[in-house]
């Protein structure tokens, strides 16, 4: 019952108190993000949701738009801005998917959204990671989030799937808020962000 209907009930109402409570937050954030990203403080981007369905996920743009010569966008962590370093390691670069909670495209909890270009790349047993909403945060994220190898965020992304109950997703957001306050895993080797995922990755 929690699954097919209390779920959505809990996010919803959770998200909305969130954007309450964190409200305040917004204001200067997205100055502060206009200011270094040229008046643009989100990022949005397609991504696959349940049955993969596309949608937009949004979030605070923490890394500007600087090229090469050639016209390609310089290496994430030379585009990544003072103020969004900060951001991104209290992980508030995250809020506005509070908008992607209340609209109905995400969870509170569940497999983080990917890139579409991964679809094709997924096994029979991988691509069960759509078959719940994606999430904020995630059972993969509190076991090490970008610091593991893709195939063991596969393999949590689909245990959760599995085993999804509410004890488990406030065992989740318990530990997403012990996790943000220590800044653990945030980070893959030397990337910014977790390095793509290929057939190699395998």
């Amino acid at each position: 019952m929690y699954k097919y209907f209390f779920k959505r009930v809990f996010d919803f109402l959770a998200a909305f108190a969130g954007l309450l409570l964190l409200s305040p937050l917004f204001l200067p954030i997205i100055l502060l993000l206009s200011i270094v990203n040229n008046g643009r403080p989100f990022f949005t981007q397609r991504r696959p949701g349940k049955k993969k369905k596309i949608f937009k996920v949004i979030k605070f743009k923490t890394m500007n738009d600087r090229k090469d010569a050639n016209g390609n966008l310089l290496p994430d962590f030379e585009r990544l801005t003072v103020v969004g370093r900060i951001i991104r390691q209290t992980s508030l670069d995250e809020i506005p998917q509070l908008l992607n909670v209340l609209k109905g495209d995400m969870s509170l909890v569940g497999p983080r959204p990917l890139l579409i270009e991964y679809l094709p790349l997924y096994d029979e047993t991988q691509s069960r990671r759509h078959d719940v909403r994606p999430g904020i945060t995630g059972w993969a994220q509190v076991n090490g989030r970008n610091a593991i190898s893709w195939p063991e965020k596969f393999r949590l992304d689909v245990w959760y799937v599995d085993h999804l109950s509410f004890a488990l997703d406030v065992r989740i957001l318990w530990k997403t808020v012990v996790k943000v306050f220590r800044s653990e895993g945030i980070n893959a080797g030397d990337s910014v962000t977790m390095e793509k995922f290929t057939r190699n990755s395998i």
